[in-house]
């Protein structure tokens, strides 16, 4: 006869990949409202990502620019990095590297003799850091915590990646590739914000 210990490990064997890695949802210990106000923050950096709000606000409210940009993400990544701490793969080093870019980026949308110099560099990074890091989560994991992953990616590829590539490119630009580019940014900001608090909320 079997003991429990084996029935036990018997249906641990049979768990299928899907299962056993599969995040809808995990505990930062970070308070409810904290998280709640990282939402509306990316919310609002959804609307202000709007290139003529984009400009006035640099020109002039680059503080609250800089808050309204970088908050809501910085809240949420660092409620992944903790609530990750139990999972098989944290992937501490991928969110400390985020947050760290983030910080730098905080730094120069609030200091705009700055932003001349640390902005492209700090905007290649973030493009090197997030793609291969969304692609790893989402490889990795199933259900929430991989579309996190993979909103990571289509977040800066449709916010940074493509435009870029579409300037380098030479690539013939009119209203209507200006308003797409405008509204996929925004939408994808918007999604990228949901996903988020849907794997640090119930």
């Amino acid at each position: 006869m079997e003991t429990k210990e084996q029935e036990i490990a018997a249906i641990k064997g049979t768990m299928s990949i899907e299962s056993k890695y599969r995040v809808d949802y995990v505990d930062s210990g970070l308070p409810r409202w904290l998280i709640e106000a990282a939402f509306v923050c990316m919310v609002l950096q959804a609307a202000i990502d709007w290139s003529p709000l984009l400009k006035w606000t640099k020109a002039h409210t680059p503080w609250l620019q800089a808050v309204v940009m970088t908050f809501g993400s910085l809240v949420m990544y660092v409620a992944l990095l903790r609530g990750s701490k139990r999972l098989y793969r944290p992937f501490t080093a991928g969110w400390w590297t985020v947050i760290l870019f983030n910080i730098l980026g905080f730094l120069s949308l609030s200091f705009p003799e700055f932003d001349e110099y640390l902005g492209l560099p700090i905007a290649v990074s973030l493009m090197l850091v997030y793609l291969p890091f969304g692609s790893l989560i989402a490889y990795c994991y199933r259900g929430r915590l991989r579309h996190v992953g993979i909103w990571m990616v289509l977040y800066i590829l449709v916010s940074s990646v493509v435009p870029v590539m579409w300037y380098l490119l030479g690539a013939p630009y009119s209203d209507l590739i200006y308003w797409l580019m405008e509204f996929s940014t925004i939408g994808v900001i918007l999604v990228y914000a949901w996903v988020l608090r849907r794997v640090l909320v119930r």
